[in-house]
Parts: C-alpha cells; structure tokens; sequence
C-alpha cells in the first residue's frame, strides 16, 4: 500500500512509475480482469462480471497514469522522456480499459 501511495503521489522515480505499475501492472491487472469477466459471463453473471472487469481495471488505471504524469512532472533526465512516459500511458490505458 505504501508504493501505491507512492505511486499516486508521483514519489516514484519515472521508470519505476511506468515500467512496474503501468506496463507490467496494468497489463497483469487487465488481462487478469478481463479472463474472469469472460469467465463470469459465460456463467451468466453479467453484473458481478462487469463489476470484476471494471471495477478493478479502471481504478488501477487511473491511478497508474496520475503516478506516472506525477513522475514525469519530477523526472530530471531529458523531458522528451517524460513526455513520450505520459503519451505512452495514457495510449496503453486507455487500450486497456476500453478492451
């Protein structure tokens, strides 16, 4: 809980922020919810089905591409780093939660 705060806060340094929580955890994160939201409907649970598949996928999310604009923000290498972090991100979760 305490790097997610981290993460939220943009205290993490920009590499951490985008490979770690939002490649690796938002593909981890999604494709999991996405596998038990398939799951769920073929059990024709629509409702607990949509709640699994979004209302995990989208907070994470979120608060992977505000921890990696935040990061950018105090990264203190190149800037077309910190830019092309954040277009990256929000490219990746928005392909994420709309899938």
């Amino acid at each position: 809980m305490k790097n997610l705060r981290a993460l939220w806060r943009g205290e993490l340094g920009l590499d951490a922020a985008f490979w770690t929580w939002a490649v690796l955890g938002g593909l981890l994160v999604n494709v999991t919810t996405s596998i038990l939201f398939l799951a769920l409907m073929t059990l024709d649970q629509p409702l607990p089905a949509l709640l699994v598949g979004y209302g995990f996928s989208l907070p994470y999310n979120l608060v992977a591409l505000v921890g990696v604009w935040r990061s950018a923000a105090r990264y203190d290498g190149p800037g077309l780093h910190a830019d092309l972090a954040r277009v990256a991100t929000v490219i990746l979760m928005t392909i994420l939660s709309l899938t």
